[in-house]
C-alpha cells in the first residue's frame, strides 16, 4: 500500500510538472507570435513614413473601432513597433533574440542602451533572472554590465582556487561595485547597522547579489575551541553548489580583512560542507570605490581560499521614486485578449 501511495504521487509530481512546462511554453510562444505581430505592424508603419503622423493616428483609431476590447495599439505603442522593426529589420540574430522578452523591455532597451552586444547580454540576463520592467530599468540605471560583465574589472584569486568551470561561474557572480538600495539607513552607519539594513531588505539583497543565491543566516555562529567567531553574512549558491561568507566593512581595504575571511572559509568548509558541495567562496565588500588594486592582488596571492573583492555604494531611492520609475499601465498592458 505504500510503494503504491508513493507511486500514486509520483505521477501526480509528474503530470503537475508537464502541466507548468506547457503554461511556460504556451506563454513564450503567446510572446513570441505577438512580437511578431508588432514587428509585421511596424514594417507596415515604416514602409507608409511618408504619410506622416496622421497615418498612425488614423490606424490607431480604426484598430480601436475594430478591435475595442484590446489594448497595446495606442499611437504611442504603434510608433514604437515602427521602432522595434526599424531597429532589428536588418538583424535576424536580434530579431530572435528579443521575441524571448516582452515588448516593453525591448523597447526599453532599444532606448536606453545602444550598443547592439551590450543589449543582447540584458536579454540574456532577463530570461536567466526573469526580470520586470522596473528591475531591467534599475539595472540600466547602475549600468549592470559594467559592473557584471567585465572581467577585467573584478578582483578575486578564483582563476588559481577553483577549478575552470567554477573559476568561471564565480566571476560572472561577482559585481564591482555591489549597489544596495537602503532609503532608510543613517547618512553615518556602522557594519551591524548595514547588515541589519541588508537583512530587512533581503529581497533587494538577493536581487543585487544575483540569481542563485539562497539566504543561509546573518551573524552565523562559529565556535572553534572554546571561541565564538560570527560571519556578517552566510548564503548558499545553487549554481555554484557552495557557501558563500560576504564579509561587509565601511572603511577601505586592509590587507588583514583577507586573512580573517580565509580563516571563515576554513571553518564553514570543515564545519559545513558536505562531499557534495564545492569549495566555499568569500566576497569581501568594503566602501572604499577607489581601492588599492594592488594591495588587493598582494593580499590574495598567497591566499589559500577562493576570495573575491568588491566595493559597495549604499543607495537611498524612496518608494515614490520608485514608483514613479514604473512603467505606465499602457507600457505593461501589450498583450491581446484572443477571447474577446
Amino acid at each position: 500500500m505504500e510503494n503504491l501511495e508513493k507511486s500514486f504521487k509520483e505521477i501526480i509530481k509528474q503530470i503537475k510538472f508537464e502541466i507548468q512546462n506547457t503554461q511556460v511554453a504556451i506563454l513564450s510562444k503567446a510572446n513570441q507570435e505577438l512580437l511578431k505581430l508588432y514587428f509585421n505592424i511596424g514594417k507596415y508603419i515604416f514602409e507608409n513614413s511618408s504619410w506622416g503622423d496622421k497615418f498612425v493616428d488614423n490606424l490607431a483609431i480604426e484598430i480601436k473601432i475594430e478591435f475595442p476590447n484590446i489594448k497595446g495599439f495606442s499611437v504611442r505603442n504603434l510608433k514604437n513597433m515602427k521602432k522595434f522593426y526599424a531597429e532589428y529589420s536588418e538583424n535576424e540574430i536580434m530579431q530572435t533574440a528579443s521575441a524571448q522578452i516582452p515588448f516593453s523591455h525591448n523597447i526599453l532597451l532599444i532606448e536606453r542602451v545602444k550598443d547592439i552586444e551590450i543589449r543582447k547580454w540584458y536579454i540574456e540576463e532577463i530570461i536567466k533572472n526573469g526580470w520586470t520592467y522596473s528591475v531591467l530599468n534599475f539595472q540600466i540605471d547602475t549600468d549592470l554590465y559594467s559592473r557584471q560583465a567585465l572581467l577585467d574589472n573584478k578582483l578575486n584569486n578564483f582563476d588559481d582556487r577553483l577549478d575552470f568551470i567554477q573559476s568561471g561561474l564565480a566571476k560572472e557572480m561577482q559585481k564591482d561595485p555591489y549597489i544596495f538600495n537602503l532609503p532608510l539607513l543613517k547618512k553615518k552607519y556602522i557594519e551591524s547597522e548595514l547588515e541589519n539594513a541588508l537583512v530587512e531588505k533581503i529581497k533587494d539583497t538577493l536581487l543585487e547579489l544575483g540569481n542563485g543565491f539562497s539566504f543561509v543566516g546573518h551573524q552565523y555562529k562559529l565556535t572553534v575551541g572554546d571561541e565564538d567567531f560570527f560571519i556578517d553574512m552566510l548564503f548558499y549558491h545553487l549554481k555554484l553548489r557552495c557557501y558563500v561568507v560576504i564579509e561587509l566593512k565601511t572603511v577601505p581595504f586592509k590587507p588583514e580583512f583577507t586573512g580573517k575571511l580565509n580563516f571563515y572559509l576554513s571553518a564553514i568548509d570543515d564545519m559545513l560542507r558536505n562531499e557534495y558541495d564545492n569549495p566555499t567562496i568569500g566576497l569581501l565588500l568594503c566602501a572604499d570605490k577607489e581601492k588599492n588594486r594592488l594591495s588587493v592582488e598582494y593580499s590574495l596571492r598567497d591566499i589559500n581560499k577562493p576570495i573575491g573583492v568588491s566595493s559597495y555604494e549604499v543607495t537611498k531611492i524612496l518608494p515614490k521614486e520608485l514608483l514613479d520609475s514604473l512603467p505606465t499601465e499602457e507600457d505593461i498592458n501589450l498583450h491581446i485578449d484572443l477571447q474577446a
